[in-house]
């Protein structure tokens, strides 16, 4: 991967992080939150990724610390969009709905960074067996787990939250 596609895999997912944003309806604080557990998912990506290189599991060239630390605002800023959607589900259906989500992301995340390896192999390499597979389907949980729950310690639990913008006119607005 080149500075410039991580950098432009940044930006796309800045771009999405607004669109979510909008349709979310999320308060400044809730998006302050999903930005504090976007920056801690990173570090839980990127001590996975860390671990996972150590034991051999995959690999994931690193240029230079400049890269890495560009690598790590990248992963960052693509798994907060997901936490202003977990805030939702976990305001809908509680903690089943999140646990679902957990579970789903779990299972499709392994398949699709293999997708992504076997089209850029200079981007990612998993080792042969189960162990790289398991791994990273721990790693997405983590993320959204580590991520939901420092969302949730910096702009409170979803069930409290308000949303920034109404469709609706209140009954005092009526009168």
């Amino acid at each position: 991967m080149t500075t410039l596609q991580l950098i432009l895999w940044s930006s796309a997912y800045l771009i999405e992080f607004g669109i979510v944003i909008y349709f979310t309806r999320a308060t400044a604080r809730r998006v302050m939150g999903a930005l504090a557990g976007g920056a801690a998912a990173g570090l839980w990506g990127m001590g996975a990724i860390a671990l996972c290189r150590d034991l051999g599991w995959w690999q994931i060239p690193f240029a230079s610390k400049i890269f890495l630390l560009l690598f790590y605002l990248g992963v960052s800023i693509s798994v907060t969009p997901i936490y202003l959607v977990t805030w939702r589900l976990a305001r809908r259906f509680g903690w089943r709905g999140l646990a679902i989500f957990t579970g789903i992301v779990t299972i499709i995340g392994p398949p699709r960074d293999y997708f992504i390896a076997a089209t850029f192999p200079k981007w990612m390499v998993f080792a042969p067996g189960l162990a790289p597979i398991i791994a990273d389907g721990v790693t997405y949980a983590g993320i959204v787990i580590v991520g939901h729950a420092v969302m949730r310690l910096v702009a409170g639990p979803a069930s409290e939250d308000g949303f920034a913008r109404s469709n609706t006119v209140s009954r005092a607005d009526r009168r």
